[in-house]
């Protein structure tokens, strides 16, 4: 039984975030958050909480048993982009796109 947690709308881009699930996924619980601890990028700080989420979702909702729960499913995908402009010389004006995105960490218990 998979139980999960989710994030929308997370302050950053689809790819950096996904570069940092990569690294986690298939992992147990435990193991995992030491890799995300010890990373030094933004993505993982979020996905260590989200992370967080679902273990304790499963520990509370499911009675799971913590030390067998492993990373079973981490997927990021893009979400809504907030389009900002910056003036720029002779009165124009460049696009700013500020990305956004859906964090979704499922655990399950293996044995």
């Amino acid at each position: 039984m998979e139980i999960s947690a989710k994030l929308k709308n997370a302050p950053l881009s689809a790819q950096k975030a996904r570069l940092v699930g990569d690294q986690i996924r298939g992992l147990h619980v435990e193991k995992a958050l030491d890799v995300l601890a010890f990373s030094p990028k933004k993505a993982a700080a979020i996905i260590k909480k989200v992370l967080e989420s679902a273990i304790a979702n499963a520990e509370h909702n499911e009675s799971a048993d913590i030390d067998e729960l492993r990373v079973s499913t981490v997927y990021v995908d893009e979400g809504v982009t907030l389009k900002r402009f910056r003036a720029r010389a002779k009165g124009s004006a460049n696009q700013i796109l500020k990305r956004t995105c859906h964090i979704t960490i499922k655990v399950a218990e293996f044995e």
